[in-house]
């Protein structure tokens, strides 16, 4: 009978067109129907069960005042007290309910009825939410599709903008309990040692859709599977979060916060054993790249860098211990390691946050101390825009006349684009010409240093697309965050404060200046993430990272001064090592590779990171090139 009663309701509810919910004689044996489905698992009338809690949900979603209707108050449930006298009058759930009690009541106590919407958000916190509850009930069925219907109409209701459904939905149902404990179960189930590589490249899974085969899924790897289950899980949750009500939705990635990676995730990240780091860091990148609603993002950002916003201080840097630890991680002695964390802040600076670049970097460059702070008068008189006793890198024979074709720009070349010649290197505006700054880029790496232009297809002109486009794209991340587009004037400025470039850049420049000695995956990874840095639109970011000609603050270092120092070291080394360029060619045709793996080569470590330096160098004067002129294109 049970069967035949929900077909028939789901029929009615499916088909008819006039509202019917709103009536009392046809919510009040809804409500007694969703409080009977869920009770029994794998009961046989589990499919009709759900199929009717769907479509009460999919009328929900219709008219979202209704859920009004479905917020049954607790002090009135399981009994209701009588308007005449003061007995007490049992409710049976399988009782045939005609609603003329409570029709009498609407028309002798009208008020009440039409308060009840109002009163709801304010009793909320004793009211049931059967609907809810029945739903969770079904997401523990083995039958997989009856899982995927039940969170579709979980889906559903969480986006309901009521907010009193909203406040019931996540205090007084077990929601976000099945979110985080389904989360951490499948989780726990995931191998102690997975490969990064498999972790990476498996494919992305919407939840409701990983059709799978067990057999092939061992074969491929093992923990294929449950590493599936997990970011499908994880893929549910995200997407319930980003659909949610504002309130609940903040409730809900709380709870993922404080019951998944506080109290799961951060002890493995934590660990002492590379294998277990090295496979926790993966899982956590993969994490990263999935994670899509605001909330959640916000939470996951919080829990790995912490909520504070002053500026770093070297004392500071171990006052958020997870955020610490992963920051060292960049430079551990495991290169895996060091490349698995890097690529995760590479991953982390991408996602639309500001709280995430303000944490790692520019909170330490927001009062522009890293600039040499004398007043004007007690300065060394410029000559050609430079103190007189500074070298000008132009005229520097390290900085020298490059023959290389696709290096230097001829001056003709600038003539439409550069702004006009002034007798400074820095403009009024704080702009330094651009050409001398690409120029300045282009020139640092010695001719005998360099190798790109004996190959066709690796000039400068190649970075100026991927620039161009990248530029393009983390503008559009940017777009909605309150960032001025020149820098903090200097008046208003604290010069006097001790510069700390941050534990992130400090590791990162420390990183930059053993390019020569690291392995070459290394410097690959560190100069991705630092040309990254690069291409936001912040105008200290921007002067700190991308202008030479900035007059450090003493015992200050910029990018430019750290691969400064670089190619000092370099120029030292070439003179010991016999057939330097031509040996320099041949490992950059074997990278491309042009050339067959042959014979080893002496010095490859320090061959291979000159390639990168030389690279780096042309992408970083590129990026220059593309802000300067966009800058130039949006100013009045």
């Amino acid at each position: 009978m049970k069967q035949q009663v929900l077909t028939f309701y789901t029929k009615l509810l499916a088909h008819i067109r006039q509202p019917l919910l709103p009536h009392i004689n046809v919510h009040r044996p809804v409500q007694k129907l969703i409080r009977l489905c869920g009770e029994v698992l794998t009961a046989p009338t589990e499919n009709e069960e759900i199929q009717f809690l769907c479509i009460v949900c999919a009328k929900l979603k219709q008219d979202p005042y209704l859920v009004d209707f479905f917020l049954e108050n607790k002090s009135k449930r399981p009994e209701t007290k009588s308007r005449v006298g003061t007995e007490v009058v049992e409710e049976n759930v399988f009782a045939p309910d005609t609603g003329q009690s409570l029709a009498e009541e609407t028309v002798d106590r009208p008020e009440e009825l039409q308060g009840a919407a109002s009163s709801s958000s304010a009793t909320s916190s004793s009211n049931n939410y059967n609907l809810v509850t029945s739903l969770l009930n079904l997401t523990k069925s083995p039958d997989g599709r009856i899982v995927v219907k039940a969170c579709e109409g979980l889906m559903l209701l969480v986006s309901l903008p009521e907010p009193a459904a909203a406040k019931c939905l996540t205090e007084n149902t077990e929601l976000c309990e099945l979110l985080t404990d389904r989360l951490v179960t499948f989780y726990k189930a995931l191998p102690q040692s997975m490969d990064p590589v498999d972790i990476e490249t498996v494919e992305s899974v919407n939840w409701g859709l990983d059709v799978y085969n067990l057999k092939e899924d061992a074969a491929v790897f093992t923990g294929k599977r449950a590493l599936i289950s997990f970011l499908s899980w994880l893929d549910y949750c995200d997407q319930l979060i980003k659909e949610a009500q504002k309130s609940a939705a903040a409730v809900m990635a709380k709870a993922v916060r404080e019951r998944f990676f506080v109290s799961v995730m951060e002890p493995q990240l934590m660990q002492t054993s590379e294998v277990g780091i090295l496979t926790s860091t993966a899982l956590l990148n993969r994490i990263i790249r999935q994670v899509t609603s605001e909330a959640l993002l916000q939470e996951m950002i919080y829990f790995l860098l912490g909520e504070e916003s002053e500026p770093e201080t070297p004392a500071s840097v171990t006052q958020n211990p997870l955020r610490h630890r992963l920051i060292e991680h960049c430079d551990h002695l495991s290169d895996e390691i060091s490349i698995m964390t890097l690529r995760l802040f590479e991953q982390l600076i991408q996602k639309p946050n500001q709280h995430i670049l303000h944490s790692l970097l520019l909170r330490s460059l927001e009062e522009r101390n890293y600039l040499e702070n004398k007043p004007q008068d007690e300065r060394e008189p410029l000559e050609n825009g430079q103190p007189h006793d500074a070298v000008d890198l132009e005229e520097d024979p390290l900085f020298g006349e490059d023959t290389s074709p696709e290096s230097r720009l001829s001056g003709s070349d600038w003539l439409s684009s550069s702004p006009p010649q002034s007798p400074d290197h820095s403009k009024s505006d704080g702009k330094t010409e651009v050409h001398k700054i690409v120029n300045s880029f282009l020139c640092l790496v010695p001719d005998e240093a360099k190798s790109s232009y004996h190959v066709e297809g690796t000039g400068y002109d190649t970075y100026l697309r991927d620039a161009h486009r990248q530029f393009r794209d983390y503008c559009g991340v940017c777009q909605r965050w309150d960032w001025r587009g020149s820098p903090k004037p200097f008046e208003k400025c604290n010069l006097d404060s001790p510069f700390f470039e941050g534990h992130f850049l400090k590791v990162l420049f420390d990183r930059m200046g053993r390019i020569l000695d690291q392995p070459y995956e290394v410097n690959l990874q560190v100069t991705a993430v630092l040309s990254k840095l690069s291409l936001f639109p912040h105008p200290h970011l921007h002067e700190y990272q991308l202008d030479p000609y900035i007059n450090l603050a003493p015992g200050c270092r910029s990018l430019f001064s750290v691969i400064v120092r670089v190619v000092g070291d370099l120029m030292l080394r070439i003179q010991r090592i016999p057939d330097f360029t031509p040996k320099l060619l041949l490992v950059r045709k074997r990278l491309l590779g042009l050339e067959p793996e042959g014979i080893n080569i002496d010095h490859m470590t320090l061959l291979e990171g000159v390639i990168v330096l030389e690279e780096f160098c042309k992408e970083l004067a590129a990026i220059a090139f593309v802000k300067y002129h966009a800058a130039a294109a949006s100013s009045p």
